[in-house]
């Protein structure tokens, strides 16, 4: 069982509260990682490669409006360029000063918008099935699923909601998918399961201007930042074609294409902690 993260909040420059788990010793020489979730999920994500790389420190944090950060009132003040403020103000925190972004799907992006705002500070990153342009019935599907509360009566329910809807993971056994949906769900007051993120938090998608913002050049940013790329063969989100453009802009950028896999990989997948270890090393 992976150890238990020193948990703390951050105060974000709105004065909401912004949930920090931190594994790992702070002492340890190497350059701690910085793990940025996926769109709706949350650092417990990160919880397997703490485990797996302690006493290496690791630090990751839940979104405003997902896992135990606040909620917003104002749909508007969840725009993914809010985030990156939010990262910062964790980073300063927290003590890093220099570290390795590891970011899945959004947490790609925000890794890349940090190579324009904390350029200084990156030293290395990974991108985990994420790149500057998405497939746009994928991103809709996904876009969709995130929008909507599933309630579900227990565990076995909210497993098989899961596995219906994002059945292309590479989880196999039923502990894996348990532990999956326990950190897609919580149980609220009337005794149901719900997503453990406020829908609003796709709003600023459906509506705002997030969705429609280039973001080659915030790729482009991280041309001189080592890059482990990682893609899921079967991803619906991030297609072959614009994985093969990421390695013609960023000639030194490293990419593994995990088979069979869809969005998103976890990283624990045997193929990826080899390549993500070589990588740390060479950082």
């Amino acid at each position: 069982m992976p150890a238990a993260p020193h948990e703390r909040f951050v105060t974000n420059r709105k004065g909401r509260r912004i949930f920090v788990a931190d594994w790992g010793d702070p002492l340890d020489p190497r350059l701690p990682l910085l793990g940025l979730p996926g769109f709706a999920r949350t650092a417990k994500d990160f919880a397997h490669i703490a485990d797996r790389l302690a006493p290496r420190r690791l630090i990751s944090l839940d979104y405003r409006g997902r896992g135990r950060s606040e909620r917003e009132s104002d749909w508007r003040a969840y725009d993914p360029r809010t985030l990156v403020a939010d990262i910062q103000q964790v980073a300063i925190a927290t003590g890093l000063h220099r570290f390795i972004a590891v970011g899945t799907s959004l947490g790609g992006i925000l890794a890349m918008a940090l190579a324009v705002v904390m350029p200084g500070a990156l030293a290395g990153v990974v991108l985990n099935d994420v790149g500057p342009a998405a497939v746009p019935q994928g991103a809709s599907y996904l876009i969709d699923y995130m929008g909507r509360d599933r309630p579900q009566s227990d565990w076995p329910d909210a497993i098989a909601e899961l596995r219906q809807m994002i059945p292309d993971l590479s989880l196999r056994t039923d502990e894996e998918w348990l532990a999956f949906a326990q950190n897609t769900f919580r149980r609220g007051d009337d005794g149901l399961l719900h997503v453990h993120w406020d829908p609003a938090v796709v709003k600023p998608l459906q509506h705002g201007t997030a969705r429609a913002t280039d973001l080659w050049p915030l790729f482009r940013a991280l041309r001189p930042i080592p890059v482990l790329a990682i893609r899921g063969a079967v991803s619906m989100l991030l297609s072959a074609e614009t994985f093969e453009q990421m390695g013609q802009i960023h000639p030194r950028m490293r990419q593994v294409t995990l088979d069979g896999v869809g969005h998103a990989p976890t990283l624990g997948e045997p193929p990826l902690t080899k390549a993500l270890d070589d990588f740390l090393a060479d950082v």
